[in-house]
This record gives C-alpha cells, sequence and structure tokens, in this order.
C-alpha cells in the first residue's frame, strides 16, 4: 500500500499517536458546488474540525496515489474540477493506474479512511436507494461500502431524492446500525424528518464513540450511519422538497439520464428549482455534520 498511499506528515502523526482525525469527500467539491464558492466551504470546513480538537482529512485520487489529506495547491486543483472524474470503489484502480485526477464519493472515502486507520467521516448525506431502483437497480455503491468498511459515516440522514425507506430497508439487511445523534428520527437531508425511524437515539457524542469501539471491539465488521439533522433554521419544507424533487426526477427522466450522473444533475436541478436556497442548506448540514463528527472523534479518542 506504501506504492499508493500519500498521508500528509501531519495526519500519519496523528493516526499513529491516537489522535482523532475526521475524512473528508471531495466529490462535494467538484461535482457538487460552483468555484470558488467550493474552495471556501472547503477551508471552513477544514477549520471547523480543527476547531473542536480534529483533524481534516481531505480525500482525493491524484498523481496515481490515493491522498488522505490535501495542500493547497491540490485543493485548488480538486475546486476548479478540470478533468476531474467522480470515483466510486469500481473506479478506483482504473484512476490510479492512468494516473487520472479522481473526486471521491462516499463510498471511496470510506475506503480510504480506512486503508489510512481513520475511523470517522463527514458527508452532506449517503447515497442509497434510488426511486424506482425496483425497475432499475440504481443503488448506491455507498451501502455496500457501510455494510463491509470500519468507518462512523455522520450526514443528514440520506439525499431526500432517494427512496428512504429502500434505503433504510437495505441497510437493515445488510447489518448497518442507523444511529440517530440525539433524534428519534431519520432525517432527509434539507428536512430534519423523513417519516421513518432511526435503530437508537444517541444521546450525545461520547454515547455514539461507545457503540462504535463496541461494534469493532466484537469484531462487527462495517461501518454505521449517524445521522445528524440539520439545524432546524436551515431546515426546508418536507412537502415542498417533494414538489421540487419530482420536478428534478421528471428532468432526468426526459433528458435519459442514468447511472452516477443522476445525483449530481438532480442537485443542480433541486438549487435552480429553489433558486439557491437549496445550496445553502446544503452548506449548513455539512458544516453541523464535519464539528459533530469531529466531536465524535474527539471522544472516540479517549477511548
Amino acid at each position: 500500500m506504501k506504492n499508493y498511499l500519500s498521508i500528509t506528515p501531519e495526519i500519519q502523526e496523528a493516526i499513529a499517536a491516537g489522535k482523532p482525525v475526521v475524512a473528508l469527500e471531495s466529490t462535494i467539491l467538484s461535482h457538487g458546488m460552483p468555484y470558488p464558492e467550493n474552495l471556501e466551504f472547503a477551508h471552513k470546513v477544514e477549520e471547523i474540525i480543527r476547531a473542536e480538537g480534529a483533524i481534516p482529512a481531505t480525500t482525493a485520487i491524484i498523481g496515481g496515489k490515493l491522498c488522505i489529506g490535501l495542500d493547497s495547491d491540490q485543493l485548488e486543483l480538486m475546486c476548479r474540477a478540470e478533468n476531474v472524474g467522480k470515483v466510486s470503489r469500481r473506479d478506483v484502480a482504473t484512476y490510479v493506474a492512468t494516473n487520472q485526477v479522481g473526486a471521491t464519493t462516499v463510498a471511496t472515502t470510506m475506503m480510504l479512511a480506512d486503508m489510512a486507520g481513520i475511523r470517522f467521516f463527514a458527508t452532506g448525506g449517503i447515497g442509497g436507494v434510488h426511486r424506482g431502483a425496483e425497475t432499475t437497480m440504481d443503488i448506491s455503491a455507498d451501502l455496500q461500502e457501510l455494510a463491509n468498511t470500519k468507518v462512523g459515516v455522520i450526514c443528514a440522514g440520506a439525499k431526500s431524492l432517494l427512496d428512504i425507506g429502500l434505503t433504510l430497508e437495505y441497510l437493515e439487511t445488510m447489518g448497518v446500525p442507523v444511529l440517530g445523534l440525539k433524534t428519534d428520527d431519520f432525517p432527509a437531508f434539507y428536512c430534519r424528518k423523513s417519516g421513518f425511524g432511526v435503530d437508537y437515539n444517541a444521546p450525545d457524542e461520547a454515547t455514539v464513540a461507545k457503540i462504535m469501539k463496541t461494534k469493532w471491539d466484537l469484531g462487527l465488521k462495517g461501518g454505521s450511519v449517524i445521522a445528524n439533522p440539520i439545524p432546524a433554521e436551515y431546515e426546508l419544507d418536507f412537502d415542498e422538497m417533494e414538489e421540487v424533487i419530482n420536478r428534478a426526477l421528471k428532468a432526468a427522466e426526459e433528458e435519459g439520464i442514468r447511472g452516477k450522473a443522476t445525483t449530481p444533475f438532480l442537485l443542480a436541478h433541486i438549487k435552480d428549482y429553489t433558486k439557491g436556497v437549496s445550496l445553502a442548506s446544503n452548506l449548513q448540514l455539512a458544516y453541523n455534520n464535519a464539528k459533530e463528527a469531529a466531536k465524535i472523534a474527539v471522544e472516540f479518542a479517549k477511548l
């Protein structure tokens, strides 16, 4: 793995010393936001994690290396997003072998974090079972990664454009715990409630850390979804968002959008339909997830 992993000295030292580290994806930078707003976002997320006493580790595939932690030039490269692909598990070997630049999805970030020994990862929302998957079989690789890879994923639930009920059924089948952070309700990205519950309401970050340590001490494989609702002041109306999502889904169907192009297409259309309000909410939930992930990582390091 030494030939392929590129970990910054700061992160290497932190991992070796058992200090708290939080992994971050790069797809949200390269495929989720325009430049230079994405660069500002990247710096702010890292600042939030540091303010809570943890070290940020943004991931990407650059120059034939699996990068854990990016310098300013690499971060700029990912945010400018020129010829930067969206890389899931199936694409990793190809991108590394052919020296292509790749932005890491939830699944790939989990892979890289696990390879480096990082146990927690903050993202916006996980992928899942897409609406209509009973005919399209469009199911995110994130769910299999959660079933097999030892990383706790702090997120605002699943993206609301998914079939959340089927996503939770899939996670249950694969034995993935869905923990609510101070909530009984499973959040739906822009909304604090989806109409579905979590497996367990963890009252604080220390409890989440203890559950995850116990899971891995017992030799149970896989990670966990740690569902952290969007702050109430940034929540969007559930019914209004359903209307917007259905409009976006119809547009995707009409244009023949399939596979990994689906989510970026839908999110872009949702942003347009909500006149940018959805992007503002997306930023706030991501900041909130980074803050809570850092707190959990700090509590885990104490154990």
